[in-house]
């Protein structure tokens, strides 16, 4: 099982060079960053995790130039995004920000993409929240044409290219109804995730790993009724707090990668985190 991590990177956390070179050295798989633009002062959507929202939601750095930093002074460690907020970017530029960063990491990147739960920051983006999810299938499906190797346009509800020349290109072919990097999407257990997953994704990111036991048949019941290999079917619990029972359990159930939750702290705690993770290398 591959061991990858995350963590909220901020402008007071440890630095995204310092912590991938640390990974990198010591033999955990890969570093997912998160994504917020900005959190709206006044809001009124709950924090899905309940209580207050941690300060770090606020701060979070950009996780494309994050990880840019991270690809340049690494050469294995996978690099990934958990999660990309799809429907408040413009998809023509953030269809060339993965290329590039897959193109110069050499095809090291993983998109993983989500809807989102603030409304509030999702509206300053112009983002209708009822909608969101058909948008964020239209935007993917306008970023799969500016991938294809030859000039493909994209007429969609939601927004249109014209066939075009866009380098570079990911380094993954395409592998049945996808292109692109590998594409996990994150979000809660459910038919209408299933159906984006099998519609256009690689599999699931599903945070903290719960109920998978009942959760990962349907959803490869769901794939393989989309018309794909249940086997090819990714299955990455995210930001996971581990123990070996744990582990032994997602091994179990056929999963190959499990991406451990990093505390948003400076260099001397997550330093001690990683010494104590190093167990389940």
């Amino acid at each position: 099982m591959r061991i990858a991590t995350t963590i909220f990177l901020t402008d007071e956390t440890i630095a995204p060079v310092r912590l991938a070179r640390e990974l990198e050295q010591r033999g955990f798989a890969g570093l997912y960053l998160p994504e917020h633009t900005h959190i709206p002062v006044t809001r009124d959507t709950p924090y899905p995790a309940g209580g207050e929202l941690p300060a770090e939601y606020g701060r979070t750095l950009d996780p494309f130039v994050a990880l840019g930093q991270a690809a340049a002074v690494t050469e294995h460690l996978a690099l990934g995004t958990g999660i990309t907020l799809i429907a408040q970017h413009d998809p023509i530029d953030l269809a060339k920000q993965i290329a590039t960063l897959d193109h110069v990491s050499g095809g090291r990147f993983t998109l993983g993409l989500g809807f989102g739960w603030n409304v509030e920051e999702a509206a300053d983006h112009g983002v209708t929240w009822s909608t969101r999810r058909e948008l964020v299938r239209d935007r993917m499906a306008l970023m799969r044409a500016l991938w294809a190797d030859e000039p493909a346009g994209y007429e969609g509800e939601f927004g249109s290219v014209r066939a075009s020349h866009a380098h570079p290109k990911p380094v993954r072919k395409p592998r049945g109804p996808v292109s692109g990097p590998r594409t996990l999407i994150g979000g809660a257990a459910g038919p209408k995730l299933f159906a984006h997953i099998a519609e256009y994704a690689d599999g699931w990111l599903p945070i903290g790993g719960r109920g998978l036991t009942e959760s990962v048949p349907v959803l490869r019941a769901a794939f393989e009724s989309a018309g794909r290999d249940p086997e090819q079917l990714q299955v990455v619990p995210y930001a996971v707090l581990p123990s070996a029972g744990k582990l032994a359990h997602y091994a179990e159930l056929g999963i190959e990668e499990v991406v451990l939750q990093l505390p948003p702290a400076g260099e001397a705690e997550v330093l001690r985190t990683l010494d104590d993770y190093a167990q389940y290398l």
